[in-house]
């Protein structure tokens, strides 16, 4: 075969492992959000308390948050990712289906944990196969697709409308069974396209082999990777506290309708599509550090505007504008620590980032948030969300540069005695 001809192939297979994937985590999140629309439905069967119907999400992120750590690092082990997340889509989608043969809030709690366990593996497996076979300059972009492009248009713009038309048309038991079938779709496309190892072209040669197993006191040891966990943690702060609290702050503070909420709440969903392109994208371009920074920079004055802007549609049109953290999830979830370890540690180091934060800022945030609010009132949750946004700008700073165009560029400026070592080169250390 032809360079040119392996080329042409990585390229084909990059766009196809792309759409599969985008679709696999766009469900994943697409299903994540069925309780929280489903909730009254349910609620008038079962005469749940608000406290039952938190419990039952919480269980759901914490089993999600262990499962992504836990399945992140076993892939890394075994050298087996394509198994493990077809694998991972199949029980999650049979697992929601159960979800709706509930009798009671016992049943309920423990569907809803054990389906968080089978997602939780199904993010940092999909980012550690899409980061492989993308080619540098596209990295940013592919893995902005499907981590955050995916999830707002189909977690945060189809599953409201789907869920309640379902609900409406069909029953919310039945709303949990129809999922089962696009989730053994998906995962037969998975068993059909994926490769458990990319092209050659699609990898890079001055990388470590994916085979080289990764002592995780290394990963956890490198600078990048500390200061993304960090920074997941006060952007999961940030994110949770504005989802959680500003519908509240719309009706109670600002007096809003219902439905003039409601539609206030869809712009963050076409913001999470738009953003978590662009972002990544941009950062292909002018460099993972500056991005981050400066849409994080953006992403500060997102809950200031819940605050200080009384016109809904104006409102609407900031939050939209602002809501830019959303974008930057790829990149210090994914992007910037996959960067920086080598290959055989991609997944164990999406899974430790992306698992403390869901631990810290997404679980423990909102409580935060909510006694602050209890005590000072709920403009409390604003600041916190938005003080969040400036410790990540400052932690941002410390981080190393990873971008492949712009350490091609530092290093073809470099005399070559002085050009450095390869993982100077790849970001690692």
């Amino acid at each position: 075969m032809t360079t040119g001809e392996s080329s042409s192939q990585a390229r084909r297979y990059e766009r196809r492992l792309l759409v599969v994937l985008f679709l696999g985590v766009g469900f994943v999140l697409f299903d994540r959000q069925a309780l929280a629309f489903l909730a009254p439905y349910i609620n008038a069967d079962f005469g749940l308390s608000s406290t039952q119907l938190g419990l039952a999400a919480g269980a759901l992120s914490l089993t999600w948050a262990v499962s992504g750590i836990v399945m992140g690092r076993l892939s890394d082990r075994l050298g087996r990712r394509k198994s493990l997340l077809i694998t991972a889509v199949v029980l999650f989608s049979l697992i929601s289906a159960v979800s709706g043969l509930a009798s009671g809030f016992l049943a309920l709690l423990v569907a809803r944990a054990l389906m968080g366990a089978a997602e939780g593996g199904v993010i940092p497996l999909s980012q550690s196969l899409m980061f492989q076979a993308s080619q540098p300059k596209r990295r940013g972009l592919n893995t902005g697709l499907i981590g955050g492009a995916s999830a707002g248009l189909l977690g945060g713009i189809a599953a409201p409308f789907a869920f309640i038309w379902l609900a409406e048309s069909i029953g919310w038991r039945w709303s949990f069974f129809v999922t089962l079938l696009p989730g053994l779709v998906i995962a037969a496309s998975m068993a059909v396209i994926v490769r458990e190892h990319p092209l050659p072209l699609a990898a890079e040669p001055q990388r470590k082999p994916a085979s080289v197993k990764v002592p995780l006191r290394h990963i956890l040891g490198t600078r990048n990777v500390v200061l993304c966990i960090l920074i997941a943690v006060c952007y999961l702060t940030w994110f949770s506290a504005i989802v959680t609290f500003t519908p509240l702050y719309l009706l109670k503070v600002k007096g809003f309708s219902p439905g003039t909420m409601g539609t206030v709440m869809t712009c963050l969903g076409v913001a999470w599509m738009v953003w978590g392109v662009v972002t990544p994208a941009v950062s292909d371009r002018i460099g993972r550090k500056p991005a981050l920074a400066g849409f994080t920079l953006l992403a500060v004055c997102c809950p200031l505007a819940v605050m200080f802007v009384d016109d809904a549609w104006l409102l609407g049109a900031v939050m939209m504008l602002t809501y830019t953290g959303v974008g930057c999830f790829t990149l210090f979830m994914a992007v910037i620590p996959g960067e920086s370890v080598p290959p055989g540690a991609l997944a164990t180091v999406v899974g430790v980032t992306m698992g403390a934060g869901e631990l810290l800022g997404g679980a423990f945030g909102p409580v935060l948030a909510g006694w602050a609010s209890d005590r000072w009132g709920l403009q409390a949750a604003m600041v916190i969300a938005a003080v969040s946004a400036v410790i990540v700008v400052l932690l941002s700073l410390g981080l190393r540069e990873t971008a492949p165009r712009i350490l091609s560029r530092s290093t073809s400026n470099r005399p070559a005695a002085r050009a450095g070592t390869a993982e100077e080169v790849s970001g690692t250390g």
